[in-house]
């Protein structure tokens, strides 16, 4: 399938949101598409904000659009282009295709319309102005009218897509679309968006269009635009969109949210763009592929034709690999805001409790939220009060005994510098005790956390630290 456009100009892609909310899931997956397939050919990536409709339009929403692109690390290579801006140029563009002949006048009432589409329906034809061939000696005088594409009725539009292959669309099936709004106070009317696309997308110099293969309806109706117009298509490649693991379209329900969610949600960039690309395309079997692996091996023929589905396991599956990697230093200041606030600060003991952590807190966190289940024994008032299950294991004859050995050898500082060195050592104490480690684990566990989700017994002792950690257990003993 085609990949470059053919008189090989510099590879251009564009991202082309409408501001009218947050940067969908959806959307941000197009975007890191058309980024890498930028990236991956040497070319650019431009983003064109879409905001012809007014009345939607805000610029909170645009701020949110560039602040998720920005926070997945996919940068544009020129000032975003605002689709309203170039109104005038759109306009241009519509009375050159009625001066060229690819165009006309409809001087239809909205009631003449609305009868001429039922007729037409009623007929089982396309519907046609009969403006389309009238001369202008006939034309009302100062009527408001708009400016239609005079689309060709025989024959098929080919789209040479690459990723959906060849697709044709039956002429007779695409009707003479309004480029040019009418508008009754004797004004020029607003563009309409298939016009707008193309006059943006050409002046922009685009040569590839990613997108939602929901617009692939437009691409035919684009493509006609281009001819009469004697400019060059892009080359289109149209993505089957994402649906929900029921096979549904995505909504809010199947977690079908703004990128900014994610990262509230404490999902990594990284993890996310991994994600989204595996959403969709495929390199053989790798699941897990850093951003310069991506920028080396993406192309369009590996994306695939069929639906992706959202699958939030398999997204947590991927971003626990990229939390697992940060450095110590990298996840501390990354997940940290999701334990601090205003009523609940963290003190110099509670960072260094974190600070010893870390490591073994890191690999127990799908996302930088699950640091609070991960960290929640670190924090722990004295005396702890442990009840039901988690108090079983101090309940049992002897542990009181065992706490106090365990406090004993636990005593010398030298054994805590690594976790290492405290496991080895209460190993060395259940085979003096001629016992298994578990009546060993289980109280100084319990003693320790009261119940809560722990590493391991080394990693605990050593996370907690030698005053706190004996403290703890001592409020047992005694």
């Amino acid at each position: 399938m085609a990949q470059a456009s053919s008189d090989a100009r510099p590879i251009v892609t564009r991202f082309a949101p409408s501001p009218t909310g947050y940067l969908h899931i959806g959307g941000a997956r197009t975007a890191l598409f058309n980024w890498l397939f930028a990236r991956h050919h040497g070319g650019k990536f431009l983003l064109r904000i879409e905001d012809t409709d007014r009345k939607r339009h805000t610029e909170a929403a645009i701020d949110a659009i560039l602040d998720g692109l920005s926070w997945l690390g996919l940068d544009w290579d020129a000032p975003p282009v605002s689709q309203h801006a170039q109104r005038e140029r759109h306009i241009e563009v519509a009375h050159q295709l009625l001066e060229n002949g690819n165009a006309y006048r409809c001087y239809l009432t909205p009631d003449e319309l609305d009868a001429a589409r039922e007729k037409a329906k009623a007929d089982g034809v396309r519907f046609e102005s009969p403006w389309r061939d009238k001369p202008a000696s006939e034309a009302p005088d100062d009527a408001p009218f708009a400016i239609r594409f005079k689309a060709p009725r025989d024959g098929e539009t080919l789209i040479q897509d690459a990723v959906q292959g060849d697709v044709r669309f039956p002429n007779s099936a695409l009707d003479d679309l309004i480029i040019l709004r009418s508008a009754e106070d004797g004004k020029t009317g607003g563009p309409t968006y298939n016009l707008a696309v193309v006059v943006d997308d050409h002046d922009m110099g685009v040569t590839h269009v990613i997108r939602g293969d929901d617009h692939l309806n437009n691409a035919a109706r684009q493509q006609q635009i281009y001819k009469a117009l004697g400019w060059e298509a892009p080359v289109f490649a149209h993505v089957p969109l994402i649906h929900g693991q029921d096979g549904a379209k995505l909504s809010k329900r199947h977690g079908a949210l703004g990128v900014e969610a994610y990262r509230d949600d404490g999902y990594l960039a990284d993890g996310l763009a991994n994600y989204l690309l595996r959403l969709g395309w495929s390199h053989g079997d790798d699941e897990l592929i850093t951003r310069a692996q991506a920028i080396e091996w993406f192309d369009l023929n590996h994306v695939n034709k069929a639906p992706a589905r959202l699958d939030i396991d398999k997204l947590n599956h991927i971003n626990a690999h990229y939390v697992t990697a940060l450095s110590d230093e990298e996840f501390l200041a990354k997940a940290t805001p999701f334990l601090a606030s205003d009523e609940t600060p963290l003190n110099t003991d509670d960072f260094a409790k974190l600070k010893r952590a870390a490591s073994f807190l890191k690999s127990r966190c799908n996302t930088l939220v699950d640091i609070k289940g991960a960290s929640e024994f670190l924090f722990l008032a004295r005396p702890m009060a442990i009840e039901g299950k988690a108090a079983k294991p101090l309940k049992k004859e002897g542990a009181k005994e065992m706490l106090k050995e365990i406090a004993r050898i636990l005593e010398p500082e030298a054994l805590w510098l690594t976790p290492e060195a405290l496991e080895e050592r209460l190993q060395a104490l259940a085979v003096e005790k001629e016992t298994g480690f578990g009546s060993i684990g289980a109280p100084l566990r319990a003693a320790l956390t009261a119940g809560r989700a722990s590493p391991s017994i080394g990693e605990v002792l050593y996370s907690l630290g030698r005053e706190e950690a004996l403290l703890r257990l001592h409020d047992q003993i005694n």
